[in-house]
């Protein structure tokens, strides 16, 4: 290996170590999978696209200028340019033209165009936001989910501790006779059982891991780790959440409804620009020809006449003014008005099934607020009641008061409890933090 090669590779390594031991923080998860994110670089790029359109709109209000060059070689029986006569000489001719025509009037089509693009144009910008935004819940939601199956891991793991003690304490009774063969086999069935739990727990770990990886497109590691700190949801929210105003501050900037907002206005504006193909249009016209002819000769010499002679003396100009008035075309304008209106129409009731449906999840978020509040005071409490039970279990046991039976009875209580515990402590978090969205809070550090 030569030392170029050996560098590259020990750079290489040293880079994909120090990334995989890095602690990633929810911000810094939702700010990687955004940047790296396929499907938020093409709504990105259907964003420029609208720009570009809107751009041009207005550039259309410029005149439109043209001009054209033309070299024809007559062959046979061919009218001469110069005189109309028809003549079998084989010629040449060059022709030169440069035209330009400027709308002075069109229905305001132009104008309304341009206003409709810009709608587009915003409207893109904030699917732009929706995208970040609906990706950050997702990152969020994996995130939490490796923070639950982590607790899960954890528990498993003081279960599966407990086991071994109560194990090794049977083992050692056994041995001294005090207890009998069986005990032994129950208490080793428990830990084994928990051995079990500890692994399923682990697999779902991982593939709760790898689908943080996936959201994030951190394809080329296998692992992540978390930071250790995570906020404890809080039970003493308010339970009542004013949902009228709740909807109020999310109407005004979720994007969802924002972006299609702006596409009744662009839908509104690109009829008003239809209906004016109903209405007469004037536009001026100039231009500019000239050409060179073969057949074009001086009569004193013979010759023909000169490049540049021909050039200034066959030059002509022209000025018009055209009106266009539309009487008859298979009554199409009417009809794409007709259709314009429909598309108007159909933008007005999507924007109100935007508004129902976030009205509807709002209305979801403060019913399952109040839900998991009262959830994870009662799990608090039943937490503690089962650790307590468990204690005084495991004294018994020790003791010879209870049988294997009601201590793993006991103990599975007590980690059942410290799992919905757990579980319903990150639903709470999530929800808080949702409605902290929809409150206009910043929770997402997104441009």
């Amino acid at each position: 290996m030569n030392l170029k090669t050996y560098i590259s590779s020990l750079f290489f390594l040293t880079t994909v170590l120090g990334f995989s031991q890095e602690s990633w923080t929810l911000d810094e998860c939702v700010a990687y999978a955004i940047e790296h994110n396929l499907q938020v670089k093409n709504t990105n790029y259907n964003n420029d696209s609208s720009k570009e359109t809107y751009r041009q709109s207005i550039r259309n209000l410029l005149p439109s200028v043209n001009g054209s060059t033309g070299y024809t070689i007559n062959i046979g029986r061919t009218a001469d340019p110069n005189t109309n006569d028809y003549v079998n000489t084989e010629f040449f001719s060059n022709n030169y033209s440069v035209g330009a025509s400027l709308d002075i009037f069109n229905g305001f089509q132009k104008l309304n165009t341009i206003r409709a693009s810009k709608f587009i144009y915003k409207a893109t910008q904030e699917d732009v936001l929706q995208q970040k935004f609906l990706l950050a819940f997702r990152v969020m939601s994996a995130y939490y989910d490796i923070k639950f199956y982590e607790g899960l891991v954890a528990n498993s793991l003081e279960q599966q501790e407990i086991s071994q003690s109560n194990y090794d304490l049977v083992k050692k009774q056994v041995e001294l006779g005090m207890m009998a063969g069986a005990d032994l086999y129950e208490a080793e069935s428990n830990l084994l059982g928990d051995k079990l739990l500890v692994t399923q727990n682990k697999n779902l770990l991982g593939n709760a891991k790898l689908n943080l990886l996936q959201e994030m497109n951190l394809n080329q590691q296998t692992d992540i780790v978390l930071q250790e700190t995570l906020e404890e949801a809080s039970s003493e929210l308010e339970e009542s959440i004013a949902l009228d105003s709740l909807y109020e501050s999310a109407r005004g900037f979720v994007p969802l409804v924002k972006s299609q907002e702006f596409r009744v206005n662009a839908a509104k504006k690109q009829l008003q620009a239809t209906r004016g193909n109903l209405m007469p249009s004037l536009s001026l016209v100039a231009g500019y020809s000239t050409g060179y002819f073969e057949t074009q000769v001086d009569d004193a010499t013979g010759k023909i006449i000169p490049f540049k002679t021909q050039f200034n003396d066959n030059a002509s100009k022209y000025v018009a003014a055209q009106l266009s008035i539309p009487i008859s075309n298979g009554w199409s304008a009417h009809s794409r008005v007709k259709q314009q209106k429909i598309a108007y129409l159909q933008a007005k009731n999507n924007l109100e099934i935007q508004e129902q449906e976030l009205f509807k999840l709002l209305q979801q978020l403060v019913q399952d607020n109040q839900s998991f509040i009262a959830e994870y005071e009662q799990s608090n409490q039943k937490v503690k009641a089962q650790q307590l039970a468990f204690e005084i279990a495991q004294k018994r046991y020790e003791k010879g008061l209870i049988n294997a039976l009601d201590l793993f009875q006991a103990k599975n209580l007590y980690g059942v409890a410290q799992n919905e515990n757990l579980q319903v402590g990150l639903k709470l978090k999530v929800n808080q933090s949702t409605i902290d969205f929809y409150s206009g809070l910043p929770i997402f550090n997104i441009n």
